[in-house]
């Protein structure tokens, strides 16, 4: 704490620091003011009473604050809407028509392979679909043969398994096709019309998003099951992974409500708690969350930083000032000028916390109850310093 008496000043040195505290008011005013407060407490200085009016007194009390929990963050995907799309059928790429950052919609073709898989399952279907059409002659025959009492009925109810299995086949026929995305009626038309189904299958998106990673190339032979072709991701949402320590955990919920920045984007970003992990990171020694974040044009990047403030549900009733009141003296610690009597002030060490609407809270140096310079602290400084 600096103190300064004006009791050891000099009444000319008085008579110049109240001249230009008083900022052109008359020196013979400043003169008989400051003879007549000559006589001071060590420690404190004066301010003549026809300049008091100029300051905003305000008294350090208590405020109901909700208990703010700073941290750090990384981006990554949303695991809950990112997916990977991987084809159903061996062959060559043919076409890619998609590459990373292109926004996509579900079942939309990111790509088509020229595969054997699609002729051999056509193949199989027109052979089962054949069978079953010939045996439904065989059964319609053989009905017709015993109403006349020309086969024994073994024979009819044995033509008409062999059509039941027929149908069955066909059934299981149709099932790649649906995979590969061709129906029976597509089959039928094109023969219909004379015309062939093409082997050229596409690979469609699963979910709506962005191709964040692609892993094939042109001409590439893929498997089926197998080879991974792109990642897909929803970035309107993001996970953000932050990390609490011990003292602060206590504290944080799930639901909770968090704002996140970035140096770099001039915007706010907001989310909630959704996950609080059971385990400590041996390397940080904090505990894992992970926060969902709304990422309004995909500003957010998998990777990037950000600041998180944690607003959590628990209030602590605590010490606050204005903002204005709190000053910073030549080593830039912060100080804050109190009011030990009408016209009497002192510089006094505080320390400060968070800010909020205009209030900063004093972690110590104050009490409550006592009164602070809110409004023209300032000059208050400079008046003390030329004292």
């Amino acid at each position: 704490m600096r103190r300064f008496s004006c009791a050891t000043c000099a009444p000319a040195a008085l008579l110049v620091s109240l001249g230009l505290f008083q900022l052109g008011c008359g020196s013979k005013k400043a003169e008989s003011t400051a003879a007549s407060e000559a006589n001071v407490q060590p420690g404190f200085f004066t301010v003549p009473s026809n300049q008091t009016a100029h300051l905003k007194i305000t008294q350090v009390a208590k405020a109901s604050w909700g208990v703010a929990v700073h941290t750090t963050g990384t981006v990554d995907w949303d695991q809950d809407h990112t997916t990977q799309a991987i084809t159903q059928v061996n062959g060559p790429i043919t076409r890619i028509l998609v590459d990373v950052g292109t926004p996509v919609k579900k079942d939309e073709p990111l790509l088509y392979v020229s595969s054997p898989d699609v002729a051999n399952a056509i193949a199989a279907y027109r052979k089962a679909r054949n069978r079953e059409r010939f045996n439904k002659r065989i059964v319609d025959r053989m009905k017709e043969m015993l109403d006349h009492g020309a086969v024994a009925v073994k024979d009819y109810e044995s033509s008409v398994a062999d059509y039941n299995d027929a149908t069955t086949d066909v059934q299981n026929s149709v099932q790649p096709l649906r995979i590969f995305g061709i129906t029976a009626q597509d089959i039928d038309q094109a023969e219909k019309q004379g015309t062939s189904i093409s082997t050229e299958l596409a690979v469609r998106s699963p979910i709506s998003g962005v191709i964040v990673q692609k892993l094939i190339s042109p001409g590439m032979l893929i498997e089926a099951g197998q080879t991974v072709c792109f990642q897909i991701s929803d970035v309107s949402i993001v996970w953000v992974q932050g990390h609490i320590f011990d003292r602060d955990l206590p504290s944080v919920r799930s639901g909770d409500a968090v704002e996140e920045t970035n140096p770099s984007l001039n915007r706010t970003f907001r989310g909630a708690i959704s996950y609080i992990g059971s385990f400590v990171d041996p390397t940080t020694r904090t505990t894992p969350v992970r926060i969902v974040t709304s990422n309004p044009g995909g500003l957010l990047k998998k990777d990037m930083f950000v600041d998180a403030v944690i607003q959590t549900g628990r209030r602590n009733n605590i010490l606050v000032v204005p903002v204005a009141a709190v000053l910073r003296d030549d080593k830039n610690e912060p100080i804050v000028y109190v009011q030990a009597e009408p016209g009497k002030f002192a510089q006094r060490s505080v320390t400060i916390g968070p800010q909020q609407n205009g209030l900063v809270e004093i972690a110590s140096g104050l009490r409550e109850g006592e009164n602070v310079v809110a409004d023209g602290s300032l000059f208050l400084q400079f008046a003390n310093a030329i004292q």
